[in-house]
């Protein structure tokens, strides 16, 4: 056994890069996307909240696997090819910012009006109220549920070897095919998804202390 996994380190090396790939640009593009859209949730005028609450439901009541076929089969249909790498990555970032999006709400939704109509009182502007004033008290509440879906796009990512992507789930099935033995492989498979999950979970169990509110 200690030979065949010796054998698929390297295989699984690269696959894990990959994995790590997809997994960093959906979190990025989906904060982006996610904080944007859900301060227009909060603070938008009534168009701009209705597409972004239609946006927000129906991405997040498709299955992430119904979804990444539509973008990879269903694109081209409309004009829009994408690569198989690039249409994953797309769909996984859709789905990670419909979740976003209702944790910005509800960071910023969740801060008292009076500390908004503080800031307008003395002269603060929009911006400078999310940046000065909203957004630092929204923050711990956010951190937490946010560095949690964060461990959700690492375990969603490993759907990227259906659509022939070389990611660590895929890159495990190749050396498979080669040796034959699933079961070592898969367990190490596993640890090593355990291991990063472990220790971004660890991370937020961190920050929720961290930016606990003191309690009665």
């Amino acid at each position: 056994m200690l030979s065949q996994i010796l054998y698929a380190l390297p295989f699984l090396a690269q696959g894990f890069a990959v994995t790590l790939w997809v997994s960093l640009l959906v979190v990025v593009l989906s904060l982006i996307a996610g904080v944007a859209l859900g301060v227009g949730l909060v603070y938008g005028p009534a168009p701009v909240r209705w597409a972004v609450r239609i946006f927000s439901d129906t991405i997040r009541g498709i299955p992430i696997l119904v979804l990444m076929f539509f973008v990879y089969y269903g694109l081209p249909a409309a004009g829009l090819h994408l690569q198989s790498f690039w249409a994953a990555v797309l769909a996984l970032t859709l789905f990670k910012t419909a979740q976003v999006v209702e944790y910005v709400r509800g960071a910023v939704g969740s801060i008292p009006k009076g500390q908004s109509e503080a800031a307008m009182a003395i002269g603060l502007t929009f911006r400078q109220r999310l940046t000065s004033v909203i957004f630092p008290q929204a923050l711990r509440r956010f951190l937490p549920p946010w560095i949690n879906g964060v461990t959700d796009a690492v375990k969603g990512s490993a759907l990227v070897s259906l659509l022939g992507i070389t990611d660590l789930m895929q890159a495990i099935n190749q050396v498979i095919g080669r040796t034959y033995e699933a079961m070592p492989l898969y367990i190490l498979g596993a640890l090593i998804y355990f291991a990063v999950n472990y220790a971004l979970s660890y991370a937020s169990r961190r920050l929720e202390r961290r930016f606990a509110f003191i309690r009665d």
